[in-house]
């Protein structure tokens, strides 16, 4: 009698770990089946932000003749100014 309450004991354990693993692998695959989703999302995001900003860049060059900084940048005028040269180009490019 004895022998047959161990082995419903036994085979009770073995149904409730077979149990238990199936519902934990579950978890574990909904979890990253849920965190590759969220990553291809955020990567798509990237994409399109990506492609917004060449699109506006492509819309609206930014010409350099419009740009065009008041210092005179030719070394050769009389009026060029290497001091003011040199600290427009340090501001520009940190």
């Amino acid at each position: 009698m004895s022998a047959s309450g161990v082995n419903v004991l036994r085979y009770s354990a073995l149904a409730f770990g077979v149990f238990f693993g199936f519902t934990h692998q579950r978890t574990i695959t909904a979890t990253q089946n849920a965190a590759h989703a969220k990553k291809e999302y955020e990567h798509q995001q990237q994409l399109i932000e990506q492609a917004r900003a060449k699109y506006a860049e492509q819309k609206n060059p930014k010409s350099l003749s419009a740009q065009k900084s008041p210092l005179d940048q030719d070394p050769m005028s009389p009026s060029f100014d290497l001091e003011a040269y040199l600290n427009a180009v340090a501001a520009k490019n940190p």
